[in-house]
């Protein structure tokens, strides 16, 4: 069947090698070619195509794992992928297995099994087979580090993924996992529980453990308890890659290790055999990544493989007789006291391994940081000896340490960040609560450093950080914690300081800041700082009561002119202004949430005010059952420049209202003075009128007065953009700034609504008459319509008729309604009126 495909068979013992070509002719179909040599052997890989290589390892001018690698690398005239088999002489089967795979190699079989070729040659022609993936078993309830795991690992391992302890625990005990990855933090069983039962009922399994910032220890404790390694959240792809493919092999290094020491006590009744298994040994073991030591009963180096000289620089002969405590570095005195006591167990027989990281010292009195696995053997009833298996981790180590470092400072500045704040807050917080200690909060924030971003770039901005971070780290005490929270804010944690010593600190700090110069090439720079101060004495409810009362205090400090500090008291009536109004924000920023924000329509009338023209939007705040009018939280949300979520909340939901409710014609809704700063409010409206597939023209914008003049050319731009779209616009409270006449005529509205002001004492003023005549009149001289709000009686109404007012508002006409007890049917009020 196969008689046109060639073998090569390379050998350089020449009764060998007519021993297999015999085999090979009389139980496969391949036609063979015997090389003796490693020339002959390159010459027909080179010219002929070869089907499929059985090499020895020990070949004249190469070795098998060379040869192999150089047909896997395709530069032979045979494809990269044929069937490669290994025959040994000497043997140690989980060493050949494992250096097998390393370098790729189909199969590796003793000598004295060659019988055995011709079911491997077979079996190698089902690849699957022979390329299956370790099994691995990922035990983890975060679906985003769940799918992390799988995508970086799935290429290597067949990953199982599970969430459950409990389900977890039942699948591995169904199945068989090369590798088991767990999470310590679990609902139900914890990882903990999970490997103490795995270890007791499979005492081999490999385990790596995954830790989250703060559970170290309890890390450290289950590698002391059996576990393989551990990796902390959150980790790089390559850090998770490299400990998985190291645990994946931790197991077949041991068991190199036991069966190299059986190995070396049977070679011992042979003394050829023993002198040609070593060198077999010495070969594969020279091979490995992994540093192999032997140590005799009292700890010192009897034998050490090719990698343990790279790790230490040092050669077999120099580290010969040395005690393993001399290669351990000079700072770790508690990783010799941990090595000298494991040392002293596994020679009384206590203990049969050990997992341990330290740092190894080499010649140059230089450490790295390794990890060892130390285990027992024993030759005969009097003779023991110690394996020790060493990596390097120090690539590892680093990433951890960069890691750590990473999680609490801020990569910009190098202080400390936001969560290492929060977590010191807490702590210095529970400590005043104990000890009656007072400490303090200083919120430290730059002075309109947003113009330095927006005007002369982000990289001048981030210099402005760097340099003010490093004069205020100077201007404070070691004690003392600088940090990093926002953008342009810091945070100070003063330990051990009353109010007076803070305020004394924060003065210095801004005169400081306000008297030093910043010089960007070549550019002077001036920047000040704001501070605002909160005691820790104890007393707040929760750690971020403390932050909050400095955040107070900080606003209140920019409020009165910045450059200043200014402290938190609860007796404080600008503090406390402050807290209500930040309550209210908050309040309104929850209503909008979870959408306890409702509107209740106002009809306006059309003259002669007997048919609604229109509803205007208001805006109500629930609380509990009780409904809450604008004049309460509206100044909050002005004071804070906070306008614009309630602008776009109010904007959608009536959009959405006059999409349900056809019968409401036409809605106008007011707008804040920041909706014009809004560079989404145009294609936001555009994608609400899309969406429930309004027509433009049945809503109407209203903006104060005082609002279309804070920005004219800006608000002539918006009106114009809405105006394109469809959209009416009307001129809300005019009249409060009555010097606005001449703008009139710039802003492109359909309507100017006349403050209430006027309209409330109409009937009993002449002059509020006659100012709603002028105003009726130069909107009517410049095209526009006018709208009179708060008419509360019919007199009033009568005379707005009598004026030419053309539209009219008030709760004489009807008071704002849900819109469920909205009536739509207009009542007969110019009978009122006549």
């Amino acid at each position: 069947m196969y008689r046109q495909e060639k073998l090569l068979l390379v050998n350089g013992d020449g009764e060998q090698r007519e021993i297999l070509e015999k085999y090979l002719l009389a139980h496969t179909e391949y036609d063979v070619i015997a090389a003796e040599n490693a020339r002959e052997a390159l010459c027909c890989l080179k010219q002929r195509a070869i089907h499929c290589v059985v090499s020895d390892v020990t070949i004249e001018g190469l070795d098998g794992w060379r040869l192999a690698r150089m047909v896997r690398s395709g530069v032979f005239n045979c494809p990269h992928d044929i069937p490669f088999i290994l025959i040994t002489s000497l043997w140690c089967k989980r060493i050949a297995e494992t250096t097998a795979r390393e370098f790729d190699i189909d199969a590796v079989l003793p000598f004295s099994e060659y019988g055995l070729l011709a079911e491997k040659i077979i079996a190698l022609r089902d690849r699957e087979a022979l390329n299956r993936k370790p099994r691995l078993l990922v035990i983890e309830d975060t679906a985003q580090t769940a799918a992390l795991i799988s995508r970086v690992l799935r290429s290597r391992f067949d990953v199982e993924l599970l969430v459950d302890g409990d389900e977890g625990l039942r699948e591995w005990r169904r199945q068989t996992y090369d590798l088991v990855l767990l999470d310590i933090m679990l609902p139900g069983i914890s990882g903990p529980e999970i490997m103490q039962q795995m270890l007791l009922e499979k005492p081999d399994q490999t385990i790596v453990v995954m830790t989250a910032h703060g559970s170290m220890e309890l890390a450290e404790e289950m590698m002391m308890q059996g576990a393989a390694d551990f990796i902390s959240k959150p980790f790089s792809t390559e850090q998770l890659r490299q400990v998985c493919e190291i645990a994946a092999r931790r197991k077949d290094f041991i068991i190199s290790n036991e069966q190299f020491a059986d190995a070396l006590t049977s070679m011992q009744q042979n003394e050829r055999a023993l002198a040609a298994q070593t060198r077999e040994h010495r070969v594969i073991l020279d091979n490995l990544a992994t540093a192999v030591l032997e140590l005799d009963c009292n700890g010192c180096v009897v034998f050490a493989n090719e990698t343990w000289s790279q790790l230490t620089g040092m050669s077999f002969e120099q580290s010969l007789g040395k005690d393993l405590l001399d290669f351990v570095y000079s700072d770790s005195a508690s990783s010799v006291a941990v090595i000298r006591r494991a040392l002293k167990n596994l020679r009384s027989g206590q203990g049969f391994s050990l997992h341990i990281e330290f740092k190894l010292r080499d010649r140059f009195n230089h450490g790295s940081w390794v990890e060892a696995r130390l285990n027992t053997i024993r030759r005969d009833s009097s003779q023991q000896a110690i394996t020790v298996a060493i990596d390097d981790i120090s690539a590892r180590k680093r990433a951890e340490q960069r890691l750590e470092h990473l999680a609490i400072h801020d990569s910009l500045t190098g202080l400390y960040n936001r969560h290492y704040f929060d977590t010191e807050l807490v702590q210095t917080a529970a400590l005043a609560q104990r000890s009656q200690i007072h400490h303090a909060l200083l919120y430290i924030n730059l002075d309109h450093f947003k113009a330095i971003n927006d005007t002369l770039g982000h990289h001048r901005g981030d210099f402005v950080l760097k340099e003010a971070s490093d004069r205020l780290q100077k201007m404070l005490r070691d004690s003392d914690r600088l940090c990093r929270i926002g953008g342009d804010e810091f945070a100070v944690l003063l330990s051990n300081t009353e109010l007076d010593q803070a305020r004394e600190i924060a003065g210095a700090l801004c005169e400081m800041m306000a008297s030093e110069q910043f010089v960007f090439g070549g550019q002077l720079l001036k920047v000040s700082c704001s501070i605002g101060i909160s005691l820790i004495d104890g007393s707040g409810n929760k750690p971020q009561d403390y932050l909050q009362q400095a955040d107070i205090a900080l606003y209140v400090a920019k409020r009165r002119g910045r450059n200043r500090v200014h402290v938190y008291t609860e007796e404080d009536e600008a503090s406390g202004d402050v807290r209500s109004s930040m309550l209210w924000l908050h309040a309104v920023q929850r209503a909008i949430e979870q959408d306890n924000l409702v509107l209740h329509f106002q009809p306006i009338y059309a003259a002669p005010f007997d048919q609604v023209a229109y509803y205007e939007a208001l805006v109500r705040l629930v609380i509990g059952d009780e409904i809450v009018y604008p004049g309460q939280f509206i100044p909050a949300l002005e004071r804070f420049e906070d306008m614009g979520l309630l602008d776009l909340h109010v904007i959608a939901k009536s959009i959405y209202m006059l999409s349900l409710n056809p019968k409401l014609k036409k809605v106008a809704i007011n707008l804040s003075a920041h909706a014009f700063q809004n560079e989404r409010l145009v294609p936001f409206v555009q994608e609400k009128l899309r969406e429930y597939a309004v027509l433009p023209e049945r809503i109407i914008f209203e903006l104060t007065e005082n609002a279309s003049l804070s920005n004219l050319s800006a608000t002539q731009g918006m009106v114009e953009a809405l105006s394109a779209m469809g959209c009416g616009f009307s001129i809300d409270d005019f009249g409060t700034g009555f010097s606005t006449f001449a703008y009139l005529k710039n802003l492109p509205a359909e309507t100017v609504k006349i403050d209430g002001s006027f309209i409330k004492e109409l009937k009993h003023s002449s002059i509020d008459l006659a100012l709603v005549k002028s105003i009726c009149d130069v909107a009517h001289a410049l095209g526009k319509q006018t709208v009179a709000e708060f008419v509360e009686d019919a007199e009033t109404l009568k005379l707005l008729g009598e004026i030419g007012v053309d539209y009219a508002q008030g709760y004489f006409l009807g008071r704002p309604q849900p819109i469920e007890e909205l009536e739509f049917s207009s009542p007969n009020v110019s009978a009122a009126v006549s």
